[in-house]
């Protein structure tokens, strides 16, 4: 019997699955059932930083397992209270502490919990092209597809275009010019909704799995100005993007901005065991000094994954791993995804920073019509189906979403190994040039 039938799947359709059993890891290497190995560039899903099996992470959670393997979040923790200063001291200036979770979707869900109670009001800002999370509040926030199946249109989340112009809603020419119009949109957004109303703006700092959309030079300062000005929370989520993978600790340093409130999870311990948390700004840590916060949870900084985290970003220091991050993405990735563009007519376009990058695919170059429409499924995925296909054939684990590859491999991979990952990739994208007009 296949064990793999008795597990009900996220995200999937249910049933049986031809996909590889992998038992084991090693670097950026995932080693399946047979004893083959693959190259894994998509960090699972964009978490294992560090790769598979560091040893810093592993002895870790190891010498705290001997030590004490789990505590009820209401004691206090030397290995908690380690995690969480490590955190503070590579976070923009103001957010001074952190309430832990279990995973990124935990941590949206208690930002904007703290927004609303800190300001009183109910509605959410966020951006159509994001994902958020599963759960109840960060589906609804979340802006793409994904969303659609639960929304009941009652959970205050109000959407707005963020700048994107590959796909410019506003029919901009250049970056400078798409912020601009971007911003004036989201300004308008918050007068017509009522300032008065908004309690916070959730956004990536660099959209991540919704297309791996870099904001321009400027964007996030904008944003910043605005909520100062109307009084709203800026929530960052930097879920996906924080700890390293943009080439900076976390996306919103490239513009040099604070966010009041900064949800994170994946990368503070490359996902080997589970951990998120809300970075809290220091004005709304005060509000909670004289009230209780109204929420918690069993496994709030669990002293395995805050262990793990510990190791990590102990070696993310001694490895160099934020300025190598650059590197790929500079050196590395950014210019053999540019050449594959120049070889595939599939490939519309080509994003990314550090170590997150995207071909986006399409049918026709010149009209950019998606080579799947968006929520597509069964035949209609058809083509992206094969393409992940021919990845796995070749030995890549690749990730896939909508009409992207989204290429993001550990970031201590080393260049030989990146080479190799394009190398598949480029013969996999011959499967989707086969459905170009």
């Amino acid at each position: 019997m296949n064990l793999d039938e008795l597990v009900f799947h996220p995200w999937a359709v249910q049933g049986p699955r031809d996909v590889p059993t992998f038992v084991g890891g090693s670097g950026s290497y995932l080693i399946d059932d047979t004893g083959r190995h693959y190259l894994d560039f998509s960090s699972q899903l964009v978490f294992t930083s560090l790769g598979h099996q560091h040893p810093r992470i592993v002895a870790a959670i190891k010498e705290q397992a001997d030590r004490l393997c789990t505590l009820a979040p209401g004691h206090a923790s030397d290995v908690r209270g380690e995690a969480a200063r490590l955190i503070v001291q590579v976070a923009p200036q103001g957010l001074g502490h952190v309430l832990f979770t279990t995973g990124g979707t935990e941590a949206i869900e208690h930002a904007v919990r703290m927004a609303r109670l800190y300001t009183g009001r109910p509605k959410v800002l966020a951006a159509y092209r994001s994902y958020h999370g599963s759960t109840a509040a960060s589906i609804h926030l979340t802006g793409d597809p994904r969303r659609w199946a639960s929304d009941t249109g009652a959970a205050g989340a109000v959407h707005f275009f963020g700048p994107f112009l590959y796909r410019s809603v506003f029919g901009s020419r250049s970056p400078e010019e798409e912020s601009e119009r971007a911003l004036a949109h989201l300004e308008q957004v918050i007068l017509l909704e009522g300032p008065s109303t908004i309690a916070g703006l959730v956004l990536e700092s660099v959209i991540g799995s919704s297309g791996v959309i870099v904001p321009p030079a400027g964007y996030l300062r904008g944003v910043r100005e605005l909520c100062d000005r109307h009084g709203i929370i800026y929530i960052a989520d930097e879920v996906m993007v924080g700890f390293g993978r943009t080439g900076a600790w976390f996306g919103v340093d490239h513009d040099g901005v604070a966010p009041d409130l900064m949800a994170f999870a994946k990368g503070v311990n490359s996902g080997y065991v589970p951990l998120g948390g809300v970075l809290v700004g220091d004005a709304i840590y005060e509000l909670f000094t004289t009230r209780p916060y109204p929420a918690g949870l069993t496994y709030s900084g669990h002293p395995l994954a805050c262990a793990a985290a510990v190791g990590a970003i102990s070696a993310m220091h001694e490895e160099n791993t934020v300025a190598a991050a650059a590197r790929l993405g500079a050196e590395v990735l950014g210019p053999g995804l540019r050449a594959l563009a120049d070889k595939h007519d599939s490939v519309g376009d080509v994003r990314g920073i550090g170590g997150i990058w995207s071909p986006e695919l399409v049918r026709d170059r010149r009209t950019k019509e998606p080579l799947v429409p968006a929520g597509g499924t069964g035949a209609a995925n058809a083509p992206m189906v094969s393409v992940v296909k021919a990845c796995l054939e070749r030995g890549l684990v690749p990730l896939v979403l909508g009409n992207r590859v989204h290429v993001a491999p550990p970031l201590n991979v080393n260049d030989s190994d990146a080479a190799a990952g394009l190398a598949i990739l480029d013969d996999a994208l011959a499967a989707a040039d086969a459905y170009v007009a």
